[in-house]
């Protein structure tokens, strides 16, 4: 399983139980094709830096996950038919910076002695 994080901006006029719905359908679209959902963080309200769909600012939730190709390609099945999504990103995280490394990965003897 590789780790990605999706980010999603929802239209900041939805209504919040209808961005619940959403995350909500994420997060069992993630469980129900083998993957783990990590935390998900709600930035909030945030301006965009240029107009999209006629819209100046959306509501960004970010969500990390562990999952294969097949999660990856349900969820943006999900997310482009949300109505209520603007825009998403799904990104595979490299190694390092999703806390894991090659030595974690493939681990080696260490020896206990010392002097080598």
């Amino acid at each position: 399983m590789r780790p990605y994080e999706v980010m999603v901006i929802f239209d900041a006029a939805a209504d919040p139980s209808a961005i619940q719905a959403v995350v909500d359908r994420t997060l069992e679209t993630i469980r129900s094709s083998g993957g783990n959902p990590g935390t998900v963080d709600r930035w909030g309200r945030r301006p965009f830096a240029y107009e999209v769909n006629h819209k100046r600012e959306g509501y960004y939730v970010l969500i990390e996950l562990t999952g294969e190709t097949q999660t990856v390609d349900d969820l943006g099945r999900l997310l482009t038919l949300a109505d209520e999504v603007i825009r998403h990103k799904i990104i595979r995280l490299p190694d390092k910076v999703a806390g894991r490394s090659k030595a974690d990965a493939a681990p080696e003897a260490v020896s206990a002695d010392p002097a080598g």
